[in-house]
């Protein structure tokens, strides 16, 4: 039997991300000196330097221009892993194609994920994709949100019981691994959360496995690696969304 679970750091990773930081309105304003006028005598005829400035310059706001953004678009999040995959590390999938999220917004925020329990039906396996995409602002360059993200995300999942924090290289320009075991309805399993930073994008790839009524789980070497299977093919689906 199916035992679908989520433990909290999972309910706030999905698409809990805010939206980006509004665009903020630069303006500058400049004025000419104040001249006087003077009766010269001669017709009422102001006195000149030969230049004949204006009393006063009018007021001019300008935008500047937002930082340039490496990723324009996200990928459809249910595509970003390839059935391949999808088969290889959630056997029997329920819903081979993913369950996606909702989204208001699937330009910057989009998500999927995948359930099953094994040829056996006694081999619990979940898979998830999130993906959050940061747009820049004259204040605010969509690489450095990407990045405070990132921080914020390792912090709190680096905070959870259990989890076991380690630098993963390979895989887009910032990424790490938070390993370790959960216990939801008296099922334990092992789990593996990546997060992943490619340009203005964080991937956050969820995964883990249980063995059903007594069942043996899987190694943690082997959910470590599933998980890092589906990031990668996640990260090159964005890389692709945008060539």
């Amino acid at each position: 039997m199916e035992r679908r679970r989520r433990t909290a750091p999972r309910r706030a990773l999905l698409l809990a991300c805010a939206a980006a930081v509004p665009a903020l309105l630069l303006a500058g304003c400049s004025s000419g000196g104040s001249g006087s006028d003077s009766g010269s005598g001669s017709g009422g005829k102001g006195s000149g330097n030969g230049k004949g400035k204006d009393a006063t310059a009018s007021a001019s706001a300008t935008t500047a221009a937002p930082a340039p953004e490496k990723f324009a678009t996200l990928p459809n999040a249910c595509l970003s892993v390839g059935q391949a995959t999808v088969t290889a590390i959630v056997p029997k999938a329920k819903s081979p194609a993913g369950t996606p999220a909702t989204s208001d917004d699937a330009k910057d925020r989009a998500g999927c994920s995948w359930t099953g329990n094994g040829k056996d039906g006694y081999q619990y396996r979940w898979l998830s994709v999130t993906l959050q995409r940061f747009a820049s602002t004259p204040a605010s360059p969509a690489e450095d949100q990407a990045k405070e993200r990132f921080t914020g995300q390792a912090a709190d999942l680096g905070s959870t019981t259990g989890a076991k924090a380690s630098a993963v290289t390979g895989v887009g320009d910032q990424a790490f691994s938070f390993a370790g075991k959960a216990t939801v309805a008296k099922v334990t399993s092992q789990d593996d959360t990546l997060l992943v930073r490619t340009g203005n994008v964080v991937v956050i790839v969820e995964y883990n496995g249980a063995g059903l009524e007594g069942k043996k789980n899987p190694s943690a070497s082997t959910v470590d690696a599933g998980a890092l299977r589906a990031a990668k093919e996640a990260v090159a689906a964005v890389a692709a969304a945008n060539a």
